[in-house]
């Protein structure tokens, strides 16, 4: 039972062994073998949106970068599972987490910064000015440059973490107030409720998607400008 709104979000089960955070993998275990074995609706519906999903990031990476797109289209789904298994009830919701949405986001960044400037210092160097820009504004430019592109693993992961937030504080704040709420109000909270969870699953999918097409897009400028 929830002691108050916040207690959603404590990953902590017990003192010694935190058991919330096994949620993160809770879609994949229950996923039946023979989804893997036997064609399905399901399975054929999963595998026309990984399609059109690597048609999109095969177009934003480049040809010679187009491998790379199984790895965003993973990301995609893992992202989207976790969302997803959120809105279950008892069920932890790790992506509503800082330190879920940035270790995600932190690696991925860093390991585009590495292979950019270790393999192509000068592109990446040439990449802080804008072309065009006026002689006396490019140190100013420069810096700009520098700390929106040091703050996009930061941008990423709070934008997915408040989204998620802020759907399940409402569905938090609706579920308790149903409790003492008079009996004429229940059919319009639980309607209200139910309408909440089915744009909560839309917004689980468009997080998915955004956080891995701007991963895409991050990639991209290192390995399709500069290959």
């Amino acid at each position: 039972m929830m002691t108050d709104l916040f207690s959603a979000f404590d990953p902590a089960t017990s003192m010694n062994l935190s058991l919330n955070w096994m949620s993160t993998f809770l879609g994949f275990l229950i996923i039946p073998p023979t989804y893997w074995m036997l064609p399905s609706r399901y399975n054929s519906l999963i595998k026309t949106i990984h399609i059109k999903l690597h048609t999109e990031f095969k177009m934003l990476l480049g040809p010679s970068s187009a491998s790379l797109s199984i790895m965003f289209i993973s990301l995609f789904t893992f992202i989207l599972c976790n969302n997803i298994m959120g809105l279950l009830p008892y069920v932890f919701t790790s992506s509503m987490h800082l330190i879920y949405t940035i270790t995600l986001a932190l690696p991925l960044w860093l390991a585009i910064m590495i292979f950019g400037w270790v393999n192509h210092t000068q592109h990446m160097l040439a990449h802080l000015i804008p072309e065009g820009s006026p002689v006396l504004l490019m140190p100013f430019m420069a810096c700009i440059e520098t700390i929106s592109n040091t703050i996009r693993p930061g941008s990423l992961a709070v934008r997915l973490t408040a989204n998620m937030i802020a759907g399940h504080l409402l569905m938090s704040l609706l579920g308790n107030s149903m409790v003492t709420a008079p009996e004429q109000l229940v059919p319009l909270i639980m309607a209200c409720q139910i309408s909440l969870v089915l744009f909560e699953m839309a917004v689980a999918f468009i997080q998915a998607y955004v956080f891995s097409v701007l991963s895409t897009l991050y990639t991209s400028e290192v390995t399709y400008e500069l290959t």
